[in-house]
């Protein structure tokens, strides 16, 4: 179950951030905006790498931009990603086509393997109620315990 989930996690994410870059790419040819170096020079300042003015090297903005969730929290805690009001909204309207499709694609994956853990639950007694745990671990996988 954990494999298969995870496996479901990647696959979501990278086509989250797919649509995301598609989407980016959209609004820049329509706004006019230069990419964004800032993440490549978080990463090199995260790691001590030498900062350089300008153009960065594309794996490095990739490694940021792909490999690290949380790059708006790092780009603050470093002080290289100071975004205007206008640049902020801009990217939240990205992170949410980003998050949108991640979540989509990940409730379609976890579809395929028939009711989970937690519709087994719901399914059991409809409703809200207090004193009603989680099922026995035999019976929340279903017949093949989950794997």
């Amino acid at each position: 179950m954990l494999k298969r989930a995870l496996w479901q996690g990647l696959l979501a994410g990278a086509a989250g951030g797919v649509v995301m870059t598609l989407g980016e790419k959209i609004e820049q040819s329509v706004t006019g905006r230069p990419d964004s170096h800032v993440p490549a020079r978080v990463l090199q300042r995260l790691t001590g790498l030498p900062e350089r003015p300008g153009r960065q090297p594309l794996p490095l903005n990739w490694v940021m931009h792909y490999g690290l969730t949380n790059d708006q929290i790092l780009e603050n805690a470093t002080g290289v990603g100071a975004l205007t009001r206008q640049e902020l909204a801009v990217d939240l309207l990205h992170k949410a086509v980003y998050a949108f499709t991640t979540g989509a694609v990940a409730d379609a994956l976890a579809a395929r393997g028939g009711p989970g853990p937690g519709q087994r639950h719901a399914a059991a007694r409809p409703g809200r109620h207090t004193g009603f745990g989680p099922l026995p671990r035999g019976h929340a996988y279903g017949a093949d315990g989950g794997k």
